[in-house]
């Protein structure tokens, strides 16, 4: 049988990535697997946050006898890679923000960059700015409420556009003309955060580059047999919370994923 690819991420965010890579790849297993117990990690020290998601992945590839991983997470990413790199055998995939594409794309030379507190403060995203973005002016914006807000639209609660506006006035303040989304949460709140920036902010984020390198990197191995549109594979999803609410069961139902059920008792 065809080894699974892990997915993982904090929360629903890795879905924006996990769908991407099942446009490319739909032949293939996917186990999903978000630390919500610990949502939103953007808050977490970085000690709790390394150990953590370290223990989980590990644990889980070795469960499912995982082909590859996805670090679905932009603030595990700046982090934990290389931990895992050397706890793992398998590719390790992590997720960059879209620096690069964006500096290249932008016509004003004014772009900006939304994630998570952590993703901001860390050494490597000002590093890809001073190699990528030399000749622009990037705006660095940090907010772990607009996770919550999307693990909330996930599960079926309406987003409430008025506190959604005020958490971004600091963006909508400047002249923009692309968004790096920096956190794979913030994809699933496209349709609200071009609503309030207007269509004259291009939206950028990493999904469609982290599938290209998965597929490469499936090209290289004979883990996973089978081409794409083949066959389509089956999803399943795990959490670590001992409970999960009856909207976030249905949203992941409703992607596809044949079983949801909790990491920490299975």
């Amino acid at each position: 049988m065809p080894k699974p690819i892990l997915i993982f991420d904090s929360g629903m965010g890795g879905l924006s990535v996990l769908q991407e890579i099942r446009q490319q790849r739909p032949d293939l297993d996917y186990c999903y697997l978000f630390d919500n117990a610990r949502l939103p990690y953007g808050e977490l020290d970085e000690p709790v946050l390394i150990q953590g998601c370290v223990e989980l992945v590990v644990k889980a590839v070795q469960r499912v006898d995982a082909a590859l991983v996805v670090i679905a997470c932009n603030t595990a990413s700046t982090l934990v890679l290389e931990t895992l790199r050397a706890k793992l055998t398998i590719p390790v995939v992590g997720v960059v923000p879209a620096i690069k594409p964006a500096a290249q794309l932008s016509q004003s030379k004014h772009i900006g960059l939304l994630a998570t507190p952590g993703t901001i403060r860390r050494t490597y995203t000002h590093e890809l700015i001073a190699q990528f973005a030399q000749d622009c002016k990037v705006e660095l914006i940090g907010s772990s409420e607009l996770v919550l807000m999307a693990e909330r639209k996930m599960a079926g609660q309406n987003v409430d556009m008025s506190h959604f506006a005020e958490i971004l006035k600091p963006l909508t303040a400047l002249n923009l003309d692309v968004l790096v989304l920096g956190c794979t949460h913030f994809p699933l709140l496209a349709e609200e955060l071009q609503q309030t920036l207007g269509g004259q902010v291009t939206l950028l984020d990493s999904g469609s580059a982290i599938a290209k390198r998965v597929q490469a990197l499936l090209s290289e191995t004979n883990e996973t047999q089978g081409q794409a549109g083949e066959a389509v594979g089956v999803c399943r999803a795990w959490y670590t919370t001992e409970q999960l609410s009856n909207g976030l069961r249905k949203t992941l139902v409703a992607n596809e994923f044949t079983s949801v059920q909790s990491f920490i008792n299975d």
